[in-house]
């Protein structure tokens, strides 16, 4: 397929300034299906486990369904941030660490309570042998069968002008989201990307602890 121009990003820029966006996602516009579609067909060419590719994609675009989606999310959101609450205590030692905590929970709580009216939300899915039960033990193979897909979407949506965020929340809620969308007993879901347009200016890296201070080399 023919793919749209994308914006003048140098590989590392795309890979160091696609940002879980929230506030500045335009809810107002809508997005194409057509783009949407661009950035899956992007998706579609990362690597999964034996080449097996056993991820499905339910894109939401359907104002009642969105809505129902939403409130399920804001209830999850809602449920994290009050147990969120005493865990934001171990970082009150450290202002500049707190502060950062403080901003990054306000933004999940400003989109849960907007997750509905995003216009697109995609739900990247695993096909689970054994009617849907997750096996016992390392999982690892199973859900890096799709992880990358999705983190690949949300790349080429970053170069397209869109903005994305990865959540899991919902998951609280999966088998009432499944039932909304009507998913096969075989059929998890991994994440809820909500898609939108951006509003502002562009993204910069985000602050990280140092390499030093996480790399090691040969043994621990």
């Amino acid at each position: 397929m023919e793919f749209v121009p994308t914006l003048p990003l140098s590989p590392d820029e795309l890979l160091t300034t696609t940002r879980s966006v929230r506030r500045r996602l335009d809810l107002t516009r809508p997005v194409p299906m057509e783009l949407v579609r661009e950035c899956l067909a992007v998706a579609l060419q990362a690597p999964s486990s034996s080449n097996r590719q056993g991820w499905d994609w339910v894109v939401v675009t359907d104002p009642m369904l969105r809505a129902e989606i939403g409130l399920l999310y804001q209830r999850a959101v809602h449920g994290y941030l009050a147990s969120a609450s005493s865990a934001a205590r171990l970082h009150a030692d450290d202002p500049e660490r707190s502060a950062v905590q403080r901003r990054v929970g306000e933004s999940v709580a400003w989109l849960g309570d907007r997750m509905g009216q995003v216009p697109v939300l995609l739900i990247p899915c695993l096909r689970v042998s054994g009617g849907g039960e997750l096996p016992a033990g390392n999982q690892a193979g199973l859900w890096g069968s799709v992880l990358p897909a999705a983190w690949s979407y949300m790349l080429a949506a970053r170069a397209r002008g869109l903005g994305t965020a990865w959540t899991t929340l919902h998951l609280t809620y999966e088998a009432e989201v499944a039932e909304l969308l009507g998913l096969p007993d075989e059929v998890r879901q991994a994440a809820l990307i909500p898609t939108a347009w951006y509003t502002g200016d562009g993204f910069r890296p985000a602050a990280r602890r140092p390499l030093d201070e996480v790399l090691h080399v040969d043994r621990w």
